[in-house]
């Protein structure tokens, strides 16, 4: 997503000739989503189809995005492909907006509305035993009052949780010094920054493990653990894949930088991996505060 060429030899508007790759990668998402909705049913052949669709998947990305970045980088990408990157890339972010802001929303909805409406006098002959507090980790207070939700304790913000506020945040910083760098063709520091935001990002999923680990082994902490576990692990579950899934972008950024691509004028492939490690940051900021501290 980089252009090296000057204004008037690219295309007026590039359009790459029949490709094989969006039907490749759909066979190799088929075979993903099949062997993991069997593999939750036990089915024995189910880890290996997951496991082939996987890598299929993988393979063809990388072809893809290999023809993608030599068409770049040959100089077929001019101002309105770039255009077009850009209201694509604020477009995905977007839908992840949303896709945050359901659960957020399902995690407001249980919290102010569920929960009171169970521990209600209208509810109190079904369940006389609940009690509507949050987090619901008392016994009988799980929404389960027969005992079918095992008694846990919650996760303290202190010290994982506000450890991996400070990794992220000081990541923005790295990254932002990194861009200002690029636009003053300072490739060395933009490099060497790179790099050390793409490890405070290991660092960060390296500690979110570890997190999970203390959860379950010490806190009795899971996905089953009433509205609360569940809400705790899917809003930090799915965070903490978007993390990897920015760290292997900026991974990748910094691969293509150390190769000599991007420049000070056109180095939108930077830019919108920057766009959504940012967005990566916000909402930690925002599920830190809700689901931690509150």
């Amino acid at each position: 997503m980089s252009s090296a060429v000057s204004k008037g030899h690219a295309p007026y508007y590039y359009v790459p000739g029949p490709s094989r790759h969006p039907a490749m990668a759909a066979v190799g998402l088929f075979f993903v989503i099949l062997g993991a909705g069997q593999w939750v049913n036990g089915v024995s052949w189910a880890p290996f189809a997951f496991a082939f669709g996987l890598v299929w998947w993988l393979v063809v990305l990388k072809q893809w995005f290999s023809q993608a970045i030599g068409e770049s980088e040959g100089g077929m990408y001019g101002e309105r492909i770039d255009l077009s990157f850009r209201w694509s890339m604020a477009w995905f972010i977007f839908s992840e907006v949303m896709f945050f802001a359901s659960f957020f929303g399902a995690l407001y909805w249980a919290r102010l509305h569920v929960l009171p409406s169970l521990g209600s006098l209208d509810n109190a002959l079904l369940w006389p035993d609940f009690k509507a507090i949050w987090p619901t980790e008392l016994a009988g207070a799980t929404g389960s009052p027969a005992g079918t939700v095992e008694p846990f304790r919650t996760m303290d913000p202190w010290p994982l949780p506000t450890i991996n506020t400070l990794l992220l945040l000081t990541s923005g910083v790295t990254l932002t010094v990194a861009h200002h760098a690029l636009l003053q063709n300072l490739r060395g520091k933009c490099i060497t920054f790179m790099w050390i935001t793409v490890l405070l990002g290991v660092a960060f999923l390296g500690l979110q493990a570890f997190e999970y680990y203390e959860a379950y082994h010490h806190l009795n902490l899971k996905l089953s653990s009433g509205i609360y576990g569940s809400t705790f692990f899917m809003l930090t579950g799915f965070h903490g894949m978007h993390v990897f899934v920015g760290m292997l972008m900026l991974l990748f950024i910094t691969l293509r930088l150390q190769k000599g691509h991007f420049t000070a004028d056109n180095h939108f492939g930077f830019e919108g991996a920057a766009w959504y490690w940012h967005f990566v940051d916000v909402v930690w900021l925002g599920l830190y505060v809700v689901v931690y501290w509150t």
